[in-house]
């Protein structure tokens, strides 16, 4: 026999193949594991630099002087951000700071309050 995964729903042994979806024939569930890949994907852990789960919403002290591209100032250490966006890419961090305005950051330069 190969290795079909079991139903996810029912839990059921005797799933097939049919296509790119996966059948359960005991509840008529169809799946694909394209599709559970995608959803682990978008579900990213995004830390800070000392290893704490980042979500929207948090406050966040930048933990290192940062110069700010296209400007001649400096973000400097222990500067606080409030009310966070985790978004995709190298700079996972979306915000806004008082006397910069809009900004993304990366987690790896912060720290959670």
């Amino acid at each position: 026999m190969s290795n079909l995964p079991n139903c996810p729903k029912c839990n059921s042994e005797y799933t097939y193949e049919d296509g790119r979806l996966f059948v359960c024939p005991e509840c008529a569930h169809e799946w694909t594991l394209e599709l559970e890949n995608e959803n682990n994907e978008e579900q990213q852990i995004i830390k800070d630099a000392n290893g704490n789960v980042l979500t929207d919403g948090d406050s966040v002290t930048v933990i290192k002087d940062l110069k700010v591209k296209g400007s001649s100032s400096v973000l400097k250490v222990g500067t606080k951000v409030k009310n966070i966006r985790l978004v995709d890419g190298d700079h996972n961090i979306d915000c806004k700071i008082d006397g910069f305005g809009g900004m993304k950051l990366k987690s790896e330069f912060v720290k959670k309050v």
